[in-house]
C-alpha cells in the first residue's frame, strides 16, 4: 500500500516543479491539499510512496504524468454564464466597438483557462444571439488535457447550467435526463488547444479580446507579471482583456487602460 505522507522537502521539491512547468503557486499552507489531490497518482501509477512520484516526475519531466498533476492540482470550478455582466459588456460594448473599427474583417476571441469549456460556449451562444452575422473565431486553451476532452464532449450536469437563462438553456440545450447536451453547432464553433499560461511561446496572436477570469490568483506576482505580459503580445492594439470580479492589474502592468462598462471593469491594450 502507498505511504500517503508527504514530507515537507518532498512537497518543496514537488511545488518548485508546479511552479516551474505552470507558473502556479502553491504556499507552505497547502501542503495538505497537494497531499490530498496527488494521493490517487500514487495509486494510479503503483508507487509506494512521493518520494518515487517525485523521482518519476523529475525523470524528464514526464510530460504524461505532467499532465496528470496539472489535471490533479487544477480546480476547475466554472459554468455557464459566470460572472454573467462580463458576458453584458462583451457584446454590448466591446464587440460593437471591434466590428466599428475601419478595416475590422472579423474578430477573434479566445478564453485562455476555459476549464470544461463553459465559458467559451457562453461566449458562442451570447455572439450567436446578438450579433449573428458578425465573422468571429473562438479559441479556448486550458492546461489540462483531461478537461479539454470534456469541453469537447459538451455534456454538462445541472450544476453546469445553473445560471443559464431559460430561453438559452431550450434553445441550445439537449436534455437527455442527467445530463445536458450541448448543441453541435455550438460546440463545432469553438477550437480547443492544449496552451500552458506559464509559456508565452505557445500563446495566441492576433486576438481581440482575451478572457483570463479567475487566473490569475494562482500566481505570484512574478508568474502574474510574465502571463499579463504574453497576454498582451497577444492582443491586437485596442484589443481588450477580460479578468475575474476579484482580481486586478493594479499592480501588475501599466501596459491596459481600465474602461467601465456598466459597472463592469474590462481592460483594453495600449495602442
Amino acid at each position: 500500500m502507498a505511504e500517503t505522507v508527504l514530507r515537507e522537502d518532498t512537497f518543496r521539491r514537488l511545488r518548485d516543479i508546479i511552479y516551474e512547468e505552470s507558473g502556479i503557486f502553491i504556499p507552505d499552507t497547502k501542503k495538505y491539499l497537494v497531499e490530498k489531490k496527488l494521493s490517487p497518482r500514487l495509486g494510479a501509477r503503483g508507487l509506494a510512496g512521493f518520494d518515487q512520484y517525485l523521482e518519476l516526475l523529475s525523470s524528464g519531466r514526464n510530460a504524461e504524468e505532467l499532465n496528470c498533476l496539472f489535471d490533479s492540482i487544477t480546480t476547475n470550478e466554472t459554468s455557464f454564464f459566470r460572472e454573467p455582466e462580463h458576458f453584458a459588456a462583451l457584446v454590448e460594448h466591446v464587440l460593437p466597438d471591434l466590428l466599428g473599427r475601419s478595416g475590422m474583417k472579423g474578430v477573434s476571441f479566445w478564453s485562455s483557462a476555459c476549464s470544461t469549456g463553459e465559458e467559451p460556449y457562453t461566449m458562442a451562444i451570447v455572439l450567436r444571439e446578438k450579433h449573428p452575422a458578425a465573422r468571429l473565431s473562438i479559441y479556448a486553451s486550458d492546461i489540462s488535457n483531461q478537461t479539454l476532452e470534456a469541453a469537447r464532449r459538451g455534456l454538462y450536469n445541472s450544476y453546469s447550467i445553473r445560471n443559464t437563462p431559460g430561453c438559452y438553456l431550450a434553445k441550445y440545450f439537449k436534455n437527455g435526463g442527467q445530463l445536458y447536451e450541448l448543441d453541435p453547432e455550438i460546440r463545432n464553433s469553438v477550437r480547443f488547444m492544449n496552451i500552458n499560461l506559464a509559456d508565452g511561446r505557445k500563446f495566441l496572436t492576433g486576438m481581440d479580446v482575451i478572457f483570463c477570469r479567475n487566473v490569475l490568483i494562482y500566481f505570484d506576482a512574478r508568474s502574474k507579471r510574465k502571463v499579463v505580459s504574453g497576454l498582451y503580445d497577444s492582443l491586437r492594439p485596442g484589443g481588450y482583456l477580460f479578468i475575474g470580479k476579484s482580481e486586478s492589474l493594479h499592480d501588475v502592468t501599466r501596459a491596459f487602460k481600465p474602461l467601465i462598462f456598466n459597472n463592469t471593469l474590462v481592460y483594453q491594450r495600449t495602442t
